[in-house]
């Protein structure tokens, strides 16, 4: 946890907060919530579907979102004007813009979001549900510590235990990692938007080949969701990453998220650049 409790601010403290005016949602991120020089991905985006839902309606679920990180999101009021696009039947397209302004007063793009939502059809297609493959247990994993001015300081809002693969900087052999993963405050937070937010929560594996710290940042991040019931608040979820390709100081990455109950959540597909 944070230094002090008026600098830790809840995912829930901060959806309550906003601003909603036609089609611009206002939020007020906080330091605590911060990864290097900007605000972490999965909190921008998780908040991008919370006002894409205030704008559109929050009536059908998210099947996809896709994101491109365009400029560092500072702490301060963060602007999300969004667009419907289109709407037919049984799908929903929404554009969102993140800005924020300078010290000139000059509107910045942080971000570029692009929203699908679908309500559920009639279909004779057979169910396929994936399985997930078995790891060690929450309580058998290692608990990542949260070190102030070391370690980022959104990761203080989440409990996260590594269960295999290299860790970060240690100059290992792997090229996934399987972590279990969950926010410590989850009230206001439906699992919609806990599973955009936990999908990106986890540093790319391909860090665990480098034997020494080097900076890395999410470039675009394409995130494919399937409604999941988590009848289980305060369980984990497991986050799963592989690194597919690496070269010329990009990764190209897949992560597989599963809800407490061990349903399929989200499939996210994700370019990283490493400053290595």
């Amino acid at each position: 946890m944070s230094d002090t409790a008026a600098s830790f601010t809840t995912l829930g403290q901060i959806l309550a907060s906003r601003q909603h005016e036609d089609h611009r949602v206002d939020f007020r991120v906080t330091p605590d919530w911060g990864q290097g020089r900007t605000t972490f991905g999965g909190l921008l985006s998780a908040l991008v579907v919370q006002a894409m839902r205030d704008v559109c309606g929050a009536d059908w679920p998210l099947r996809a979102l896709q994101t491109n990180f365009v400029g560092p999101v500072t702490p301060g009021v963060m602007h999300v004007d969004v667009i419907l696009l289109r709407q037919g039947k049984n799908v929903r397209q929404v554009q969102a813009r993140v800005t924020q302004s300078d010290e000139q007063g000059q509107e910045q793009v942080g971000g570029v979001l692009l929203g699908v939502f679908g309500t559920g059809r009639e279909s004779s297609l057979p169910d396929l549900r994936p399985e997930k493959a078995e790891s060690k247990a929450p309580h058998e994993a290692m608990k990542w510590p949260y070190v102030p001015n070391l370690t980022p300081a959104f990761t203080q809002h989440v409990d996260m235990r590594h269960a295999e693969g290299a860790m970060p900087f240690t100059g290992g052999q792997a090229w996934h990692s399987r972590t279990h993963v969950k926010l410590h405050e989850t009230q206001g937070v439906d699992a919609e938007l806990q599973a955009v937010l936990l999908a990106d929560a986890g540093p790319t594996p391909a860090l665990g080949q480098l034997k020494g710290f080097a900076p890395a940042s999410s470039v675009s991040w394409a995130l494919e969701l399937r409604p999941v019931e988590v009848t289980e608040p305060d369980g984990f979820w497991r986050m799963d990453k592989d690194a597919l390709a690496t070269g010329e100081g990009y990764v190209n990455e897949k992560t597989t998220l599963w809800s407490p109950q061990g349903q399929l959540a989200a499939l996210g597909y994700q370019v990283v650049a490493v400053y290595a």
